[in-house]
């Protein structure tokens, strides 16, 4: 029997089954009209926006890195809960415009930025975090076109990265950003050449739960971003420093200590240099704002038995939850927080292997778990579905479609 990933604080239920915003998860579905859905929680958006910002020094702003969910209502409702947002396409540049948000607010990573997007964004107002000196020889040419001054950064890619982080973006050779050495001729050059200065964005990994590594990266981005902006010889703007908190998914995990994080930086902010005296400083997250918010619900449409194994298959699958299903970058695959929904709490008496629609042995929810007995026609919920999982998933894989979203 294998475990379950620990289930995120903040669900509970009603008339044995799990509830979200209130809502007991039958009654969520009927009104969705189908299953799989995807149910995104406002108070647990609320509540971890306010976590971070009890922890966090009133100098470091939130920004909203809207690939992990670009669902539109939860960019709506993030509106007024973050400082900015970070996008990695028009595509999500044209979600963010349609949600109200004001281009200002919106920076725009990313190594490969078609010419027709940096025109968009450049004429919309936004900060390109420029990823390379080709990039920035695009936008000041469009920009020139425009008669438009872009307001460009520069995206960093720095000679660290963040220990024991899921996913490096920054030490070695890499695609994103420019080489540390050559960012202050980069920055030089773009201010010379009449763009707007908006400063750095240092990103070194996500998914980290190890304070220590958290705080050593942080530490060293604002000693890297103070060193580039001497040799730079500008003040910086606005500092993005980043953020790799991860979020707990698998047995064993432990959440990140938020409070050790906000008193580290906190010590840190009150001592620094003078070049950062009218510096905007701000952290980048995705998943951790969003990641423990989503529940994904499918439904059991059979339930059979193969060489004494209890299969529990599902309408859903790894078209939708990709990483649930273990083939998003994990080595070895282990169960994400699950649970019969309908029958949340009761014990569990029967080990099950959940499966999903899919012709094919990697589409798998949860192997050889600890569950109540489930028949066809309950629920089953899969957590920590608010980030990566309806777009991150190949969602067009063998025609089923993709889930049903909605924000309570």
């Amino acid at each position: 029997m294998k475990p379950v990933g620990p289930i995120p604080s903040g669900y509970a239920s009603i008339d044995g089954e799990l509830a979200i915003g209130g809502q007991r998860v039958s009654a969520l579905v009927a009104d969705a009209g189908r299953t799989p859905l995807f149910v995104y929680s406002r108070s647990h958006l609320d509540a971890r926006v306010a976590e971070l910002r009890a922890a966090l020094p009133a100098r470091i702003g939130l920004n909203y890195a809207v690939k992990a969910n670009p669902h539109l209502a939860v960019i709506g409702h993030m509106a007024p809960l973050v400082d900015g947002f970070d996008i990695a396409s028009s595509g999500e540049l044209a979600l963010c415009i349609a949600a109200g948000i004001d281009p200002v607010r919106i920076s725009f990573a990313g190594p490969g930025k078609r010419d027709d997007e940096l025109e968009a964004a450049i004429a919309a107002g936004v900060t390109l975090n420029c990823e390379s000196e080709g990039e920035a020889s695009r936008a000041l040419t469009i920009g020139a076109r425009l008669g438009k001054a872009p307001r460009m950064a520069i995206r960093v890619n720095p000679s660290f990265d963040i220990k024991g982080s899921g996913m490096k973006m920054g030490g070695g050779a890499k695609p994103f950003g420019v080489d540390a050495d050559r960012v202050p001729a980069l920055a030089r050059h773009v201010i010379d050449a009449g763009a707007e200065w908006r400063g750095l964005h240092i990103f070194t990994g996500s998914q980290t739960l190890n304070a220590d590594a958290i705080i050593e990266a942080m530490r060293n981005v604002l000693d890297l971003a103070a060193n580039l902006a001497d040799a730079i010889g500008h003040s910086l703007p606005k500092l993005n420093m980043g953020g790799g908190l991860g979020i707990p998914y698998f047995p064993g995990d432990t959440p990140v200590d938020l409070p050790r994080v906000g008193a580290a930086l906190a010590e840190r902010v009150n001592d620094l240099p003078p070049v950062f005296a009218e510096t905007e400083l701000c952290i980048e997250l995705g998943r951790y704002l969003v990641g423990e918010a989503g529940v994904y619900l499918t439904r059991v449409i059979d339930r059979k038995v193969s060489h004494g194994v209890t299969y529990l298959v599902t309408d859903g699958g790894l078209h939708h939850q990709l990483a649930a299903s273990g083939n998003f970058g994990t080595v070895v695959r282990r169960n994400y927080p699950s649970a019969i929904a309908t029958r949340y709490g009761e014990e569990a008496i029967e080990e099950v292997n959940i499966v999903g629609c899919l012709c094919t042995p990697l589409d798998r929810l949860a192997d050889a778990a600890a569950m109540p007995h489930a028949d066809v026609g309950d629920l089953v919920a899969v957590f920590c579905a608010g980030a990566y999982g309806a777009t991150a998933s190949p969602a067009a894989f063998l025609g089923h479609g993709p889930a049903a979203e909605i924000l309570v």
